[in-house]
Formats: structure tokens, sequence, C-alpha cells
């Protein structure tokens, strides 16, 4: 296999990483800027929708950027801004600061997010095979970086402002260096070209577009769909087991542990799977999987069947935004970058709008009775799975080098 590629492939694994790692960044270090600042919760959640707003606004800006001037311009330049606009909530002194900071940086990391998400599709092209999973396994990598990182600088004393600084200006830097791996807009359009000589992809003519455009709107419900579950077990999984089940602190955090454990073991895995199954197999089957889990979550009287079910609902849902993400971008080379951010962008609505969705359900219900929601979601997605068949995505080939490759 070209070294190019494999060194873009790579590149594509170090942005996913920094991506997570900055975000993860922010993650660890709001109790800390809350304090700083001064706020309630409530008003913090309050100003936490300026950086949903900023990053579904960058991730729209991104999609046409990528498209126009290519993937090795738009994701360094994401990076780069990204790691620079880290130390903006660490230096907020009140909460307009504070929201015009969150504003800010969600717009960068927007941008990266998009941008990488699109070259990965370029990657995945050239591969000729799935490893779009695998890119956002390393994601998750990301967070944990980020989190090692700030214990560090917590016992050392460092400040928030300061801790983001650092971490940001590494992330400035990893950026910058990992560029040259890219590849080239030519590179992209050719590895486009080629996929659609071998049959794999072809750019939808005038006539077929439209029919394109509602494929890819498709893809981003179910995005918002399966993204709402897994913002809702972010932030309701420990929940869950100390309010039903009446586990204690310690136990109950496990929950989530368990649930993104299993996902980021199913992403690892999930490239092999769709090279042997399909994309629609992927999310047909991981969807049907989370939404027996989350029937264990709701419906179960045992911690083990909690555990159980985040765990299945985990696995489940891994491999399912690879495969949305991956077929919205095949759909048409011509304007992946804007495809992948209308997916993106609606599937971060979802992630923002699922802990919410269900604390707003507790006002009528108890709370595991709420988590049914996540159930039916999951089942609705793993009924249109189907849509996957639709959207031309690279599939496995014998290859002498495909299990020697990265």
């Amino acid at each position: 296999m070209d070294r190019s590629l494999r060194a873009a492939r790579v590149a594509t694994y170090v942005y996913f990483v920094l991506c997570g790692t900055l975000m993860g960044a922010w993650v660890v270090h709001i109790p800390a800027v809350e304090e700083r600042v001064g706020i309630s919760h409530a008003t913090l959640g309050g100003l936490l929708v300026l950086l949903g707003v900023g990053a579904f606004t960058g991730m729209q800006v991104a999609g046409r950027l990528t498209d126009r001037l290519g993937a090795r311009v738009v994701v360094p330049a994401g990076g780069a801004l990204c790691g620079a606009a880290l130390v903006l909530p660490g230096l907020a002194r009140s909460p307009w600061t504070l929201g015009g900071a969150l504003l800010v940086f969600g717009f960068c990391n927007g941008l990266l997010d998009v941008s990488m998400n699109a070259h990965a599709v370029h990657v995945e092209k050239a591969y000729g095979r799935p490893v779009m999973s695998g890119f956002h396994a390393t994601f998750s990598v990301g967070g944990v970086l980020a989190s090692l990182a700030g214990a560090g600088a917590a016992s050392a004393g460092w400040s928030p402002a300061a801790s983001m600084a650092a971490m940001g200006a590494a992330g400035v830097v990893i950026a910058v260096a990992a560029a040259y791996a890219l590849l080239p807009k030519a590179a992209a359009a050719g590895a486009d070209i080629g996929a659609a000589e071998r049959g794999r992809t072809k750019a939808p003519p005038g006539g077929a577009r439209r029919d394109t455009a509602r494929r890819v709107w498709l893809l981003a419900v179910l995005a918002l769909m399966v993204m709402l579950c897994e913002g809702a077990a972010n932030d309701w999984s420990a929940l869950h087991l100390r309010d039903v089940l009446g586990a204690t602190a310690g136990t109950a955090a496990f929950a989530y542990g368990t649930f993104a454990a299993a996902m980021t073991i199913g992403r690892l895995l999930a490239d092999r799977l769709a090279a042997r199954f399909g994309p629609v197999a992927i999310l047909r089957y991981g969807a049907a999987t989370a939404a027996v889990g989350s029937a264990f979550v709701a419906f179960g009287p045992w911690l083990w069947t909690a555990f159980g079910g985040w765990a299945l609902f985990g696995l489940g849902l891994s491999g399912c935004v690879p495969q949305l993400f991956s077929a919205a971008g095949h759909a048409d080379p011509a304007a992946a970058g804007a495809n992948v951010s209308r997916v993106a962008g609606l599937g971060y609505i979802g992630m923002l709008a699922g802990p919410a969705a269900i604390g707003w359900l507790t006002h009528a219900v108890a709370l595991n009775h709420a988590l049914v929601l996540l159930t039916l979601l999951c089942a609705t997605a793993a009924a249109a799975a189907g849509i996957l068949r639709t959207a031309e995505t690279p599939r496995a080939r014998a290859r002498p080098d495909e299990h020697s490759a990265l």
C-alpha cells in the first residue's frame, strides 16, 4: 500500500485524538471554571448551549470550506484554532466572557470535527474498505489523555488557565506538524474518481442530486436519534443506578465507564465487521442490540441487569454513527464535506438534546421508564437501516496487504 496513504491515515488518527483531547480538556476543567466565574449549575447549563451553537455553526462552515479548499488546509487550521481557543474559557471572569469563550471554542471544535471526518471519508475511499469506526474510537482515547493531563495539572497546582493554555499550545503544534501527511485536494479527488471507476462511488448527476440531498437529510435524522441516545447515556447512566437502583455513588460511576468502554471496544471492531457484513448490518443489528440494552436498563430490577444493559447499549451504538458519517460522505464525492456537516450538525443537536429530553420526561414518569425513549429511537434506527444501501460506501476486497495495513 502507498506510504503516503498510510501516512494520511495515521495523520487522521492524530487529528481525531487531538479533537477528543481538546474537548476533553474543557470538560475536565468545567468544575474549576464554574467556581472561578462564580455561576450556578443552571447558569452553566445555559452557557453550554452557546458551545453547541458555536459547534453547529462551525460544522456548517467547515463542510463548505473543506469541499472548496480541501481538508489539507481546513483540518490543520481547525486544529490550530481549536487549540488556541481552548485557553479562552480558562481566562473568563464573568458569565458574559465565558459565554463568548464557549461560542468561539465551540465554533473551532466544529470546524475541526467536520473537516477531519470529511478527510476520513477520502482516506476510506482510497483504502477501498471500511476504516471510519477506527477513527472514531481514537476520539475516545483523546478524552482519556485529557483527563490524565488535567489530573496531573491539578495535582501540580496549576490554574485552569495555565493548564488549558499548555494543552492548547501543544494542540496547535500537533495540528501544524501533522498537516504534511494529509491527502492534498488533488489526491482526494483522485481517490474519488478511482473509486467511481471501480464502481464503488458515483457522483450523482444533476437530476439525482435532489434525491441525494433527501437521502443525506434522512441520514442526518438517524444521526440525531442515535446521538441523542449517546448523549442521554453520558448524563443519565450514573444517575439511573443511584436514583433508581439505590447504588452508591462509587458504584453508580461505573455505569458510564461500562457504557464508554463497550463503545470504544465496539468501534475498534466495527471496521472489520463492516468489511465483512456491510454497513446496513452494522446499523441494523447494532441499533437493535442497543434497543435490547436500553430495555434491560429500563426494566431490569438488579444492578447486574443495569451494567449489562449499559454495556449492550454502548456496544450496539458504537458502530452506528461512523456508518452514517461514512454514508453521507460517499453519497456525493463532490460535496463530501457539506454532506458530513449536515449529518454531524444534526447529530450534535441530538447529543445536546438527549439529556434534556430525558429530564423533561422525568417530570411525567420515573427515570427508568423515561429511558424507554432510547429503546424506541434505537428500534426506529434499526428499522430504517436500509437507507444505507442507497448511499454508496466502499466494500472490503481481498488484498494481500489488508492485514498488514495500519
